[in-house]
């Protein structure tokens, strides 16, 4: 084996780190299968979930498969071979990790509910190991798939040449195709995956709650089992997908950076291996200290907030060796705790926004009625994204002051190296979520009932957190992917004053809202379907409101993943045409100024709109809890229409922009030279288009 100067070692140690983190995900998975189901009831339940849930998965990756045979022979042809299958193994990859947490998530939570009935500490030691085998996936098989890749490229590479520099220079100009195969996929789980969660439980909601006036989780409601499928398909495969390609999206923009810069050269590219697999060793230890609560007095969001703590410090003290004293270059470490601290600001303050005084001012605020109750989510909503941009935009001058452009992708990865831990805390929320439900429906009592809502009241803030992290590491990765563009393209500079390049930012301004509007119109027409099943199967089936006969709930996840997988289409289509049509007509410089304003507009549009359903969603949990007149109330009628209004805005429409903006930037790095011949061609024959 060549030294860790040589290029191999240093990505065998990634390849070894990513192995011991599927290695860890099959512990937790069978510490969690260890657990009691239940009674015959809960398995029952947990079985249905599970089979609408794995039902819906298979085939939605059955049309994500046909989108990406597609689009990997226009890669083949229109780019390169290896490119193109990069770009399936990238998809492949996303596509395993997500199958992997989907089916442990489904088998957590009649073992969670199970949990409950002892304590709350017996069902958060069930809930977040079954989140962190999403988290540990995610990272896992994008850097294990990223790395063999990689190095299949290096050794076919040294076949042709023995220079190694050139070998790795080679591999870094192919391999961004694995980037985009985990982009494709993850705006199709993210998109298909939030249409069907927020249909489900809009559905289930407005005729559940507003028009009955039963429980969330009444078993009398057809739409309860597909409202439990949804919360795994969009916030645990769908937030998987998210974060799995903004990680390897961050990877790969640091080694094509590190590339076209001869300063940072080849060991540049390892640093950003050892960096992401030393995440990994991070995240695993920082699991550990979450758990370790039993018992009553067991705090939730003070354990994750400790693991998650223990996670980054760990992560600081290992760039410190590897920036410092490995590499010999102090300023990569200050670009990579830049992003780093970046993540946490974004995520805390997504965390003070829907939780605490906050929330409650929205809740006191819902005493005059829904009308009220959204303006004030609203306006807290639009304060949320104040920090978290300035703290992005410092994470960046910091990162390009101490270490260049390479710093900016550094950045990128100081944020995401820790994806394990932060998918983890999100994930864990849908299980809690799911066995409140169950708890619910089988009957377990008000105490089990309430343990779980205490641990999902905690998952609303922490997804918060998760997604904050993720809306941020979509700007610093998308501007990373976006640099990357330009040192491919030879932009040294866009002419801010040119008008192709002004056409060019307005309509990628506007693009984000356009996407938004279609995700939101997609839930609306897909809860439709819902609310009218909902009501047919309470007209037409004797004693279902009574408790005396069974809905049929199958019909309910059929109607929803059909509506979701026919809704996903035109955005996912979307996000991969139109930088291709914006570069083909206006040019290369025009599209650089295409990605700049859909990131300007895009990054504070999601963190608003993540903060108002998290912040509505947490208003009415106060509001159930007893306070300002408890369910049933007025002041809680408000609140659910509130969070209602939320559930697309929070689970189907922020978390999707992300992706968006990442995809059109990875779409623009692979297609670049490409683009840029076509627009010639296309220039010589409408001269006015020059």
């Amino acid at each position: 084996m060549i030294d860790l100067f040589g290029g191999f070692t240093s990505i065998s140690a990634a390849v070894i780190s990513a192995v011991l983190g599927m290695g860890f995900v099959a512990y937790l998975a069978a510490g969690i299968l260890k657990k009691s189901q239940g009674n015959e009831s809960m398995v029952s339940i947990s079985k249905s979930i599970q089979e609408g849930a794995m039902a819906f998965l298979r085939r939605e990756y059955k049309s994500i498969g046909i989108f990406v045979f597609i689009l990997a022979i226009i890669i083949f042809f229109g780019v390169a071979k290896k490119t193109a299958a990069a770009f399936i193994a990238g998809a492949f990859c996303s596509i395993i990790a997500g199958y992997i947490g989907m089916r442990v998530a489904t088998s957590s939570n009649a073992r969670t509910a199970q949990g409950s009935v002892k304590s709350i500490g017996e069902a958060l030691d069930i809930a977040f190991p079954g989140g962190s085998v999403m988290g540990m996936a995610v990272v896992s098989l994008g850097l294990l798939g990223l790395s063999v890749v990689f190095l299949v490229f290096i050794w076919h590479s040294m076949g042709q040449q023995s220079d190694i520099v050139f070998a790795m220079f080679e591999a870094t100009r192919l391999v961004a195709g694995f980037s985009m195969g985990a982009s494709s996929v993850a705006l199709f789980a993210r998109v298909g995956g939030g249409i069907y969660t927020k249909a489900a439980d809009v559905g289930a909601d407005l005729v559940g709650k507003v028009e009955a006036g039963i429980p969330e989780d009444d078993p009398r409601n057809p739409a309860v089992i597909a409202d439990n499928v949804g919360d795994n398909v969009g916030d645990v495969a769908g937030m998987g997908a998210d974060l799995y390609e903004s990680y390897v999206g961050a990877i790969i923009s640091a080694l094509v950076l590190a590339a076209a810069n001869l300063a940072v050269g080849v060991k540049g590219m390892q640093l950003a291996f050892l960096l992401a697999g030393w995440g990994i060793i991070s995240s695993i230890i920082g699991v550990q200290y979450v758990i370790v609560s039993t018992g009553e007095k067991a705090d939730a969001q003070k354990a994750m907030n400790q693991g998650m703590a223990v996670s980054a410090v760990l992560l600081i003290i290992g760039a410190f060796l590897l920036c410092k004293v490995w590499y010999g270059d102090i300023g990569f470490f200050w670009a990579v705790l830049s992003g780093l601290a970046a993540g946490m600001i974004v995520g805390f303050i997504a965390q003070y926004y829907t939780s605490g005084n906050a929330v409650k001012e929205i809740a006191e605020s819902a005493q005059t009625g829904p009308a009220t109750c959204i303006i004030q989510g609203m306006a807290t909503a639009m304060k949320s994204t104040v920090v978290p941009l300035i703290a992005i935009a410092l994470a960046t001058i910091v990162a390009y002051k101490t270490a260049g452009i390479f710093g900016v992708a550094l950045s990128a990865i100081g944020m995401l190296a820790l994806t394990g831990m932060t998918v983890a805390v999100d994930a864990y929320g849908p299980i809690a979520d799911n066995a409140a439900g169950i708890s619910e429906m089988a009957h377990l009592g008000p105490e089990a009932r309430k343990r779980c809502e205490k641990l999902d009241a905690v998952g609303n803030t922490t997804a918060a957190i998760g997604k904050g992290f993720a809306i941020g590491s979509a700007a610093l990765t998308a501007l990373a992917l976006f640099t990357a563009y330009s040192q491919i393209t030879g932009l040294s500079m866009i002419d801010a004053l040119k008008s192709s390049v002004i056409a060019g930012m307005f309509v990628g301004g506007i693009i984000p809202f356009v996407f938004c509007a279609e995700t939101m119109q997609a839930v609306g027409r897909a809860a439709f379907g819902v609310v009218a099943e909902v009501r047919r199967q309470w007209k037409e089936i004797p004693g279902l409101m009574e408790g005396k006969a069974k809905p049929d709930s199958a019909r309910i996840v059929d109607i929803t993943t059909k509506g979701a997988l026919k809704e996903m289409i035109v955005p996912g289509v979307m996000a991969v045409v139109l930088p291709v049509i914006i570069g083909i007509i206006l040019g290369k410089e025009a599209l650089g100024g295409f990605l700049v304003g859909s990131l300007i507009t895009g990054v504070p549009l999601a963190i608003f709109l993540a903060n108002a359903g998290g912040a509505w969603d947490n208003a009415k949990k106060y509001v159930e809890e007893g306070n300002l007149g408890g369910k049933g109330s007025d002041v809680h009628k408000a609140t659910v229409i509130g969070d209602t209004i939320g559930d697309p805005f929070k689970d189907t429409s922020g978390p999707s922009i992300n992706i968006l903006l990442k995809l059109m930037a990875v779409v623009s790095l692979v297609f670049a030279l490409s683009i840029d011949k076509l627009h010639i061609w296309l220039s010589d024959i409408l001269p006015f288009l020059k």
